[in-house]
């Protein structure tokens, strides 16, 4: 997760194929069996390179922004 390293933010890191239960909660939340899952609050990014990365992150920046005008 170099991207969201190198702009130091702060993640959880789940190993999906040592937990069982993980990786059930994974497919539940992204319905489909491919990692890496991103989940910002409730906001899924599944399997996923940086340039998805980016976007993504782009929108959920912009989303923000607008939660949190007056």
């Amino acid at each position: 997760m170099e991207w969201l390293d190198d702009r130091k933010v702060d993640y959880e890191l789940v190993d999906v194929i040592a937990d069982k239960a993980a990786y059930a909660e994974m497919i539940r939340i992204s319905g489909q069996e491919l990692a890496p899952v991103l989940d910002v609050d409730g906001d899924i990014l599944a399997d996923f390179g940086p340039d998805q990365l980016a976007v993504f992150w782009s929108k959920l920046e912009k989303k923000h922004e607008h939660t949190e005008s007056p």
